[in-house]
């Protein structure tokens, strides 16, 4: 029995060929084989798993719905033991693939105009960016760093501080003239609130009311009369006109000092502030190269 029928990275890399290729011939080919062990090889996988992969006729091959999904997760682990197998070859230099996330604002506005100068620094480095402000799981989505805005409640995570920012309510000039400039928490009430449609560490907007007794801190829920599934969609409802919304000062400056959104509620504004990390698995050993490279690279040019 050959090494490829019984490694499962070999499993996969014959898999991968034959769909790549077209045919259990052309593979075979590619790989220096037969194409009945190709074809007994890619028959034992199926049984194994339990599933069919591949529907065969006479002129072609088709994937099934298994067959697909099994074929994007062999490309994506061939390719994490290649960068692996490179990197540890490598010794310091960094190169490979760095999966990195980011929320939308932060990676729109400061991480995406980065790259061209990440890219002359380390041009072996492959950046492969996803912008979302759903805050995801690094190891289930094998993200090698994260950009976290707010509270760092992972434990695992390892964090490094890149900046801090205020948070401000704002709307936009044109809607301050329909619909009125709120003067107190009970104007709120009339207003159209801008939200968000996932899980945010506390849910409501914090202010600064003057008592009787001295300043205190109260919550405002928003029960939101409109919601937006990231920072950057909530700001250009802001900006169209649609209602209030709370965002980092970071993403509103550029718009505050042209005019396009007026902060609300100044003197109510609490003064809070979110900080904003970059975040990795902390495992107590040495970083990749490229992740450390990529940390030391952000945190000097934020």
């Amino acid at each position: 029995m050959s090494r490829l029928e019984t490694n499962r990275a070999g499993e996969m890399e014959v898999f991968v060929r034959v769909v790549e290729l077209s045919g259990f011939s052309a593979a075979a080919r590619a790989l220096r084989l037969s194409p009945s062990a190709v074809s007994k090889l890619i028959g034992r996988l199926e049984a194994r798993l339990g599933a069919r992969l591949l529907n065969r006729s006479t002129r072609n091959l088709q994937l099934t719905p298994e067959g697909a999904a099994f074929y994007a997760r062999c490309v994506r682990i061939l390719a994490d033991m290649a960068d692996a197998e490179q990197e540890a070859g490598s010794g310091t230099a960094p190169r490979g693939r760095l999966r990195v996330n980011s929320n939308v604002a932060f990676g729109t506005l400061f991480l995406l105009p980065l790259v061209p100068a990440f890219q002359a620094l380390y041009p072996e480095v492959v950046l492969d960016i996803a912008l979302t402000d759903q805050v995801i799981d690094l190891l289930e989505q094998r993200a090698d760093v994260a950009i976290r805005v707010g509270p760092m409640p992972d434990s695992r995570l390892v964090a490094r501080k890149l900046a801090t920012s205020r948070v401000t309510l704002v709307a936009a000039p044109a809607y301050l003239a329909q619909h009125g400039t709120p003067q107190s928490l009970a104007d709120l009430a009339r207003h159209r609130r801008i939200g968000f449609n996932f899980a945010r560490s506390f849910e409501g907007w914090p202010f600064r009311e003057q008592g009787p007794e001295g300043p205190r801190d109260i919550v405002y829920p928003v029960d939101a009369t409109l919601l937006a599934g990231d920072g950057e969609t909530a700001r250009h409802l802001a900006l169209a006109g649609c209602g209030l919304a709370r965002l980092g000062h970071f993403q509103l400056a550029p718009d505050i000092a042209a005019g396009r959104l007026v902060p609300v509620l100044e003197h109510l504004n609490p003064g809070d502030t979110e900080d904003i990390h970059a975040v990795y698995i902390g495992q107590g050993g040495p970083l990749p190269a490229r992740v450390r490279a990529f940390i030391d690279f952000l945190g000097e040019a934020i």
